[in-house]
């Protein structure tokens, strides 16, 4: 008789490292990014210093939400493709938001069509 033996489990599988990286720095949503791209130069902030992000906070990607340790770093990233690819999507139609999907799940104003004269 085979088989697996009845008293080994598998252990949990832990997070990497990358993956716990990854939730460190929450990134903005699409439609946030789009929104902070489309305002006017003169309704956008100076980057305050911050010391727990890379570089002060001095070194933003505003396109990818990133924020890079120095400029070198930061302009081959602007040579990137994924940085490329991104700029490129941002600059198309305006992603969705969650108001679309809240009235795509029906959770939105009711629409009862064009009201009917009294009599």
């Amino acid at each position: 008789m085979g088989g697996k033996c009845p008293h080994r489990h598998v252990k949990k599988r832990r997070y990497s490292h990358k993956t716990a990286r990854r939730t460190k720095f929450l990134n903005m949503g699409d439609d946030l990014v789009y929104a902070q791209l489309n305002k006017p130069d003169e309704e956008r902030i100076p980057l305050p210093v911050d010391e727990d992000l890379p570089g002060m906070g001095q070194y933003y990607c505003l396109h990818c939400d990133r924020y890079f340790s120095n400029v070198a770093v930061r302009d081959e990233h602007f040579k990137s493709k994924r940085h490329k690819k991104r700029a490129k999507q941002m600059m198309g139609p305006a992603p969705h938001t969650q108001l679309d999907a809240d009235l795509a799940a029906g959770m939105g104003m009711p629409d009862n069509g064009p009201k009917l004269m009294s009599m």
